[in-house]
């Protein structure tokens, strides 16, 4: 139902009625109510009336931890307040390599941060709240009166400037890879929205893992391939298997887009259908192949037959098919010699697919038993590339078992192109936050007398996890994104690679780059930025320095 500003004007009230809810497609009264003295309709269409933002049936107005909703009240009374986010150190606390993979701003941006708040949002809130406080179940406080204003006064969009590090940047660990800006009465909600924006941990980590992972491949590559890392084939070596593995259907997206940064192989269709019509403009980025599970090989009444019948549909292209249904070791001596004839016949493509036992030996029995059925030729590099058959280990994947095996079979004579690899767990679940130690925290204050003050945490218990002080800025200093104080003068607005993304809504024209770019931009800058680098600049370590000589510390850089 839609009803125009002109018959809020003056009346303080929304009529009531049964409104339908776009997100939940259901439908709930709405009671009169009563709005802010302080707060006046917008002459803009405005959200005002509009039914509630749900997801999954809750409020966008409670997408944040308990505590934060508490914190309008505890911050000292300010013009303004900075916080920004970082990853704190490298994938799994590497320090040898810290670079990573900067991606899922635009996630959170386009599906969260910039959908309009509704009065009925700050409604069902208020609801929930006064029943939150323990331990009797009383009234829980949150700013209903700041909600309620920048309903009406920002036609529902949460009054905040967000700066960002463009999708697909590779930078090292401490740059900063968002900035939160809140000014004037709306200071007290900076960090409001640092529950959903760090959620961007998940997405930087699995396209960090996935990036990493093709190393492994490239270096494998580049050892006993004809092609090296110019090989088409390193694009498809590593599959994303982990759908079925992931906590929801959303993860599974997230995550399995970051995925496709590194490579096109995916089994996760939620993922490459989102990539490729959401952010690519209709260009598809993932593709997969026909194969078969263990229910498809015990469905036959002989896994030679099911093979055939693989042959048969697929026989002319690329297909896999599950070797262990019943005895590995049976079934690659004695049932892959039987269906050499037909397979060779249609001349397709065969990948043997383990499924239990040690990874390593799984994938050089494989090896060896296709070399003797369908045979092999050495490359440039005198490895064994075999004729019409490969393998895809698929069970136990993760970055250190990918070295396993690749160093087994180089040293067992095989070219990195006989095998492909397919991880699911170890891909989109084996993260967490603390995989690069994710952290939001307030950097600078504009008190309410005007006086500035540059913050940082710097806990005595742990040096070395200070935070960054004062506004930021970012810019690249021989190629390394480094990371400035924005006050300093060394950081002209158009090098600052804290571009901004929203602020107090959508920012009009702004338009996200597609796709290609994203993994143009990992491509390129990954294999350019050296595994380590001193990316705090001196006027910032100078700023550093002298907050924590002001409490008798000094910096673990």
């Amino acid at each position: 139902m839609n009803i125009s500003n002109r018959s809020l004007q003056g009346t303080g009230h929304r009529p009531t009625g049964l409104q339908l809810h776009p997100f939940t497609s259901s439908r709930r009264p709405i009671a009169p109510r009563h709005i802010h003295k302080s707060c006046k309709p917008s002459l803009r269409t405005s959200p005002v009336m509009q039914a509630a933002t749900t997801f999954g049936g809750v409020p966008i107005s409670v997408l944040t931890d308990s505590y934060k909703a508490t914190h309008f009240l505890q911050y000292p009374k300010a013009q303004k307040m900075v916080a920004y986010g970082e990853f704190r150190c490298g994938y799994n606390k590497d320090s040898s390599d810290t670079r990573m993979v900067a991606y899922g701003i635009r996630y959170l941006i386009e599906n969260y941060i910039s959908k309009p708040w509704t009065l009925e949002d700050v409604d069902r809130a208020d609801i929930f709240y006064k029943t939150h406080m323990a331990p009797l179940y009383t009234a829980f406080p949150f700013p209903r009166s700041l909600f309620e204003k920048f309903v009406i006064e920002n036609n529902g969009y949460f009054p905040v400037k967000i700066q960002a590090i463009p999708e697909g940047t590779v930078i090292h660990a401490r740059v900063p890879v968002y900035q939160i800006t809140a000014e004037k009465e709306y200071s007290p909600l900076c960090t409001f929205l640092e529950t959903l924006l760090t959620m961007m941990w998940y997405p930087t980590s699995v396209a960090t893992l996935s990036r990493r992972a093709r190393d492994v491949v490239e270096q494998s590559f580049e050892r006993t391939s004809d092609m090296g890392r110019g090989s088409p084939l390193i694009e498809s070596r590593l599959q994303d298997f982990g759908f079925r593995g992931c906590t929801s259907v959303e993860q599974s997206i997230l995550g399995g887009a970051a995925h496709l940064l590194s490579f096109v192989g995916s089994d996760t269709m939620s993922a490459a259908y989102y990539v490729q019509f959401e952010l690519n403009n209709g260009q598809p980025i993932a593709q997969s192949i026909p194969a078969t599970e263990h229910s498809v090989m015990t469905a036959w009444a002989t896994e030679q037959a099911a093979i055939e019948n693989m042959i048969e549909h697929f026989g002319t292209g690329t297909y896999a098919c599950v070797m262990d249904s019943y005895d590995y070791t049976k079934a690659l001596n004695e049932v892959v010699p039987a269906i050499a004839g037909k397979k060779n016949a249609r001349g397709g493509y065969l990948v043997l697919r383990p499924d239990s036992g040690d990874p390593t030996e799984a994938v050089l029995m494989a090896l060896v038993a296709a070399d003797k059925t369908f045979g092999s030729t050495f490359n440039s590099k005198g490895y064994r590339v075999i004729k019409g058959c490969g393998v895809i280990q698929g069970d136990g994947i993760d970055v250190e078992v990918m070295k396993k095996i690749t160093g087994a079979i180089e040293a067992a004579g095989y070219a990195a192109d006989n095998v492909a690899y397919g991880m699911g767990g170890g891909l989109l679940q084996k993260v967490n936050r603390d995989t690069m130690s994710f952290a939001t925290k307030l950097n600078h204050i504009v008190y309410e007398d005007g006086r500035a003050a540059d913050i940082m945490k710097q806990p005595a218990s742990d040096t070395g996890k200070f935070s960054l002080p004062g506004v930021l800025a970012v810019k690249r200093v021989n190629n390394v994104p480094t990371v400035f104080p924005a006050d300093s003068g060394e950081v002209a607005p158009h090098e600052d690679l804290l571009k901004v993304m929203y602020d107090h809504g959508p920012i009009k024209g702004f338009q996200w780059e597609d796709f290609n770019t994203c993994r143009s931009r990992v491509a390129s800058e990954w294999a350019a930025l050296p595994p380590t680098a001193d990316n705090i600049s001196a006027s910032l370590k100078k700023k550093i320095l002298k907050q924590m000589e002001m409490r008798g510390k000094k910096p673990k850089w």
